[in-house]
């Protein structure tokens, strides 16, 4: 009879047949960063994560660098919001600002830049709104200023959010035209109008002010449309293709992994965040141990790349 369990039998060789490690190296840190002076507030439903003004940011940096994390993702919240998000191309504007002081001040940190408007808009969508809805192709040519205005500031990559049907297409186009063709996109390739995103909303100040956003983002009981948008995007030019939010859709990680022959990124939520910080501090679950064990499925499932507010947590433990 042949035996598996003859291959679990001690540390050493568990450690030997081991299939998925997780590395330092996977990880992308999303930061926070508001317009204003003095700012670090902790937000409410995500437990250990602050949103910074830059004059109070140094200290995060400096973390996230000594524990040998890569790359970070920028969020802005602005003072000045309206109805078409045009804080998004101030050259001026919290982002920009951000990128500039990043890489001034951390050189070797991969500064990532979350393209979208919901943080910026007065009506929380992402994007110009016609009959109650978002116009895409409008909004399109928005996305096209804002991304451009985060090349000039000297961002690493862009990272397109909005779910507008040729996106990909559009910021390759306009990032090739102005002289920025060695700029990389990751699309948020299949992203779905999910209940995890709450905590976000709360950190980002970007809830909807009327209706959801289904027009625009997947149905969750679609898997096949999610194969068929991240080939859009990866024909319209995309370098590296993300699933969001990752642990309920473990699945389609795995549909793009097989599929693609381009790096997959998954973005682990703030919901999916929050619920292990909550149960963890309720004693009902090792938070520590649900942590390491939810960021290994995703990799297991196909993901190259995790977005994880874990990242710092997570980083601690590899680092040992």
């Amino acid at each position: 009879m042949f035996r598996t369990r003859r291959l679990r039998k001690t540390a050493a060789i568990r450690r030997l047949v081991k299939e998925t490690s997780l590395s330092v190296d996977d990880f992308i840190y999303p930061l926070f960063i508001e317009e204003g002076h003095n700012i670090e507030t902790e937000i409410a439903s995500m437990s250990g994560i602050k949103r910074f003004s830059l004059d109070r940011i140094s200290k995060e940096l400096d973390e996230v660098v000594a524990l040998k994390i890569p790359a970070v993702l920028l969020f802005g919240i602005p003072s000045n919001k309206d109805n078409e998000g045009t804080e998004t191309w101030n050259e001026n504007g919290i982002m920009q600002k951000s990128i500039r002081f990043i890489k001034q001040n951390y050189p070797d940190l991969y500064v990532i830049t979350d393209v979208c408007f919901c943080e910026y808009t007065s009506h929380g969508h992402c994007g110009i709104i016609h009959e109650n809805d978002v116009d895409n192709d409008a909004t399109l040519v928005n996305i096209a200023k804002q991304v451009i205005s985060h090349a000039k500031a000297g961002v690493d990559m862009v990272a397109p959010s909005g779910m507008m049907d040729g996106t990909i297409e559009m910021v390759r186009q306009s990032l090739d035209n102005s002289g920025f063709s060695d700029l990389p996109i990751m699309a948020y390739s299949v992203k779905y109008a999910s209940a995890f995103y709450g905590p976000f909303r709360d950190a980002a100040d970007s809830a909807p002010t009327f209706g959801d956003r289904k027009t625009y983002q997947m149905d969750p009981a679609n898997r096949e449309e999610g194969l068929r948008k991240a080939t859009f995007d990866d024909e319209e030019g995309a370098d590296i293709l993300m699933v969001k939010p990752a642990l309920s859709y473990l699945d389609i990680i795995r549909d793009l992994k097989n599929n693609f022959d381009r790096p997959i990124a998954c973005y682990n939520v703030s919901g999916e965040y929050a619920m292990i910080k909550a149960a963890a501090e309720k004693g009902w679950i090792d938070g520590e141990k649900v942590m390491m064990e939810s960021l290994l499925s995703m990799k297991r499932a196909g993901a190259d790349i995790i977005i994880t507010y874990f990242a710092k947590e997570a980083a601690r433990i590899l680092n040992k």
